[in-house]
């Protein structure tokens, strides 16, 4: 990812936010997304933590009872490392610029509710787990239901609010992508589209080809991890603006960071040898480059802004 705009930086009036790289215009934030983000924030944080630490510690924790530690790691690894990111919505005045995460966050709770109601039989609780495990469980099918809820009231509760008018809508991207960047962006996005959405759809076919060992449950939580991560970055093609996707250049590197420290503790587990492992190593890295050079480009951006107002 990257950003060729020093021209077009600070470009943006009007209904905005100020920063770094330019005002970005566009429909007002509703409260009820900060809300929801703070709150899913504060959860994934520590049901994350509790999931990647256990983990780690080689125990298998979870709601559904999986083969392996790694794939409910994997699931806590990617709640914690998109926490942060939810945090800093409170920042974000407009909803273009929020959007590449939220909406890849409706997808998450409300794909793993569905995934958690049609694996019901392996829940904690049904299987006959640990007491733990299984009020964890329990716990798990209530908070993604209510998460999963108040996620489509607040997207519906967004767009019922008054749109720019037309010259804020078309305003010029205040640090827009560079022309290499995007084949990169959409080979990147798409595998994990791909990938997730196989998964999620076909986990008889598809979780066989998880370099790991996986069961039903865990190849169709871990597709819809892969579908959101796919939407986010294809989002980003969309959006065209690294003004506009700074939150979720906050996430991208914090997720690849704990998911690629939960495959390097459990590297025994995984065929590396094999084509899907090898391709699992370059979605991991990609993801990480494509956060880490977002934010030096916008960083770059923003202060080719700086010069050019002060001139």
């Amino acid at each position: 990812m990257g950003a060729g705009a020093g021209a077009g930086a600070g470009a943006g009036m009007g209904t905005g936010t100020g920063t770094g790289a330019g005002t970005v215009d566009g429909r007002e934030l509703s409260p009820a997304v900060v809300i929801l983000s703070g709150v899913v924030g504060g959860i994934s944080l520590t049901v994350g933590a509790l999931l990647a630490v256990t983990s780690l510690a080689g125990y298998t924790a979870g709601a559904w009872v999986s083969p392996e530690p790694l794939s409910p790691g994997l699931l806590g690894a990617a709640m914690a490392g998109v926490a942060p990111a939810l945090f800093t919505l409170g920042r974000v005045r407009v909803w273009e610029e929020a959007r590449s995460l939220v909406l890849p966050l409706a997808i998450v709770l409300v794909g793993l509710f569905a995934v958690s109601l049609l694996n019901g039989g392996a829940l904690q609780a049904v299987h006959g787990g640990p007491l733990f495990l299984a009020l964890f469980s329990l716990g798990w099918v209530a908070t993604l239901g209510l998460l999963a809820l108040a996620a489509v009231v607040c997207l519906v509760a967004q767009y019922r609010r008054p749109a720019p008018p037309p010259p804020a809508a078309e305003r010029p991207r205040a640090a827009p992508l560079p022309g290499w960047s995007k084949p990169l962006l959409a080979v990147l996005g798409s595998g994990w589209l791909g990938i997730g959405a196989g998964l999620l759809a076909f986990p008889a076919f598809w979780g066989p080809l998880v370099p790991w060992t996986v069961n039903r449950a865990d190849a169709q939580g871990l597709g819809v991890w892969a579908l959101a991560l796919g939407v986010g970055v294809l989002g980003s093609l969309v959006e065209d603006d690294l003004a506009r996707i700074r939150p979720a250049l906050t996430a991208v590197p914090a997720v690849a960071l704990a998911v690629a420290v939960l495959l390097a503790v459990h590297a025994r587990s995984v065929d590396w040898t094999s084509g899907p492992g090898v391709s699992l190593l370059a979605l991991v890295a990609g993801l990480l480059a494509t956060g880490v050079a977002g934010r030096l480009l916008l960083a770059r951006a923003g202060a080719r802004g700086e010069a050019v107002n002060s001139g």
